[in-house]
């Protein structure tokens, strides 16, 4: 029983900092990488779909990216979804293939970034504080249902701190170095 609740509290956790990495992978940095445009969703005869499911995304240099749309008449509705996004980028077409090249960092916008980066990892810091709570709580329910003694409760209360210190350590972590990537350049 008291397994289970580590268990279930360690998979969430672990789901929360693989939320959290996947939600810093969409700020951008200096550099130009496919992350970006994932979560920009393109109108498909009437659906509207993730963009890669419409187009490949490849990296050209540094600062482009080139989509090429696997339909020929995708490609004015996968530009219009670049465009109207909230990236802020200009894509240029050339056949078949939307270059998006990508306008380097003010240092203001750098600014304005490690500060959306902080608070995406304080929402991950509160994500995994409250899986804690909700351990906890199932180790009070088992104490007060006579399941486990109040030393194991106390054990187990002990063993939960160490695996939200351990994620907490993660996620500071990740927020360093992608903090350091947008100072970067």
């Amino acid at each position: 029983m008291i397994n289970d609740i580590q268990n279930r509290a360690s998979a969430r956790m672990r789901k929360s900092i693989e939320a959290l990495t996947h939600e810093l992978a969409k700020i951008r940095t200096g550099r130009a990488h496919p992350g970006l445009l994932e979560h920009i969703t393109v109108s498909y005869y009437g659906a509207e779909l993730p963009i890669s499911q419409t187009a490949s995304i490849s990296v050209e240099d540094a600062r482009t990216l080139a989509v090429t749309p696997w339909e020929k008449s995708m490609v004015p509705a996968v530009e219009k979804a670049i465009l109207t996004s909230d990236l802020g980028l200009n894509p240029s077409t050339a056949g078949s293939v939307i270059r998006v090249p990508l306008p380097a960092l003010t240092e203001q916008r750098r600014r304005d970034l490690i500060k959306v980066v902080r608070q995406e990892a304080e929402n991950g810091r509160v994500a995994i504080r409250n899986i804690r709570r909700d351990a906890n709580a199932e180790l009070k329910e088992a104490l007060k249902g006579k399941k486990i003694s109040e030393d194991e409760e106390r054990r187990s209360q002990e063993q939960i701190q160490k695996l939200t210190d351990q994620f907490i350590k993660q996620v500071d972590k990740l927020l360093e170095e992608k903090e350091a990537d947008l100072l970067s350049l």
